[in-house]
């Protein structure tokens, strides 16, 4: 296990990859009920969609393990499911089955890209200090996501965003709020995966709230249903809607899954001497794996996820957290009704504080140089604000092109940070025209 994680090479052990593990996986568990709640409505059975986002996050997470030795998770990613569901079946009118053809599609031609080192060349092709405004605006982003999760935050008291009032009507704010605090009190005195503990004790304490809901005839044990197997939809492969919808999938998954590994390795320090992503290549391949593997049990694309952040803070630095974390997985194919106990308010105050620790990146930026620290200044508010990582990334690069011509270093721009802002500004008047 030391000779092919290399745990001492990364200053880790064991029990803290374990521990790192189980805190990504807690912090990410709620997407096997999210996804499927989202895609049964485009018609597909919830239990079968419970399997499938399992399986194919334990087979995409092992492979992220194996090949990248990196404390990266995946999963059917949140954004895309939507778009599945709201906009290509529902919007579209579209069956599920033309858009998981779709997803096969996407990940085939992800397997390509990565084996090739297109997807790595795209990596490398970001300005060290955009890099470092990922990690930020990842931060805040899933501070972003861990506050509405938890109810803390609401867009209706008369301003775009504001805290909600702490009373019983909001029992689920309380709770999260009781858990950050607790979660800052364990990490500040250094107990052995705070993070995780923390987890678990909101999760007690939500159930006098009545945030912790356990039924009656509660079992922890259940039967996992048959997934979708190969439902696709050939005939419609070379039509106009069928490329608008591939084209956005590849897309978003493409700088979601870039944006993530940035965001990881700035805060788990997984760099080269180069300041690159470690095994970049593999790192790439396990979320075109997964996509192609989860498209084949019948769920949208698979992708890495920024809960993975929480794992690291935990201590995790090698891929013995991404088994352990897809091992879990698994093990929730049967006792999904236990870990359907673990409330949002119990994981939110997890990634609120991961939040901060990703701040550190901050620091790094060279706000000094105009050039530069307006393009990072950029892509760290779009994140949030957009709610998306490809988009922070798309409007960051696109301004770093801008900066740089402006202020007569265009020298300084790689030719692949080129091609991809004019890649992006042509995505944005397509969908502006659209």
């Amino acid at each position: 296990m030391e000779k092919f994680f290399k745990l001492k090479e990364r200053g880790t052990s064991v029990s803290r990859e374990i521990i790192g593990g189980i805190t990504t996986f807690l912090a990410m568990s709620y997407i096997l009920a999210v996804n499927p709640g989202i895609l049964s409505a485009a018609g597909l059975q919830w239990g079968s969609l419970f399997t499938a986002t399992a399986i194919s996050a334990a087979i995409a997470t092992l492979v992220m393990a194996f090949c990248a030795n990196l404390p990266v998770a995946l999963a059917p990613g949140l954004g895309l499911n939507a778009f599945f569901t709201y906009t290509v079946v529902l919007g579209m009118k579209c069956s599920p089955a033309f858009a998981l053809t779709a997803v096969l599609l996407e990940g085939i031609l992800f397997i390509l890209l990565s084996l090739f080192g297109i997807r790595e060349a795209i990596i490398k092709s970001i300005p060290v200090n955009l890099r470092k405004a990922v990690a930020v605006g990842i931060g805040l982003f899933i501070t972003l996501i861990g506050l509405a999760n938890a109810g803390i935050i609401t867009g209706d008291a008369g301003t775009p965003l504001a805290f909600v009032n702490f009373d019983m009507k909001h029992a689920s704010a309380i709770v999260a709020m009781l858990g950050l605090v607790i979660t800052v009190i364990l990490y500040t005195l250094k107990v052995p995966g705070a993070i995780l503990v923390g987890i678990i004790i909101t999760t007690i304490i939500g159930i006098p709230f009545g945030v912790t809901s356990i039924p009656k005839d509660f079992s922890p044990v259940s039967t996992p249903a048959t997934p979708h197997l190969f439902m696709f939809e050939w005939g419609s492969v070379l039509t106009v809607k069928f490329f608008v919808v591939f084209f956005t999938f590849l897309f978003t998954d493409l700088f979601d899954t870039i944006g993530t590994l940035l965001g990881v390795a700035e805060q788990a320090n997984l760099k080269d001497k180069d300041g690159n992503v470690v095994n970049a290549k593999g790192a790439l391949l396990s979320d075109a794996i997964g996509t192609v593997v989860g498209a084949c049990l019948g769920t949208s694309t698979v992708t890495s996820f920024v809960e993975s952040s929480s794992g690291v803070a935990a201590g995790a630095r090698t891929g013995l957290a991404s088994v352990v974390t897809a091992l879990l997985f698994l093990v929730a194919l049967f006792l999904s009704p236990l870990f359907a106990l673990i409330p949002a308010a119990a994981t939110a105050p997890a990634l609120i504080f991961v939040g901060f620790l990703m701040m550190r990146a901050v620091m790094g930026i060279d706000f000094r140089d105009i050039s530069e620290g307006i393009p990072a200044f950029i892509t760290i508010i779009a994140m949030p604000f957009s709610y998306s990582i490809s988009k922070g990334i798309t409007f960051g690069i696109i301004s770093y092109v801008l900066c740089k011509v402006v202020s007569k270093k265009a020298k300084d721009i790689p030719c692949v940070t080129w091609i991809l802002a004019i890649v992006f500004l042509f995505d944005i008047f397509f969908e502006a025209i659209k």
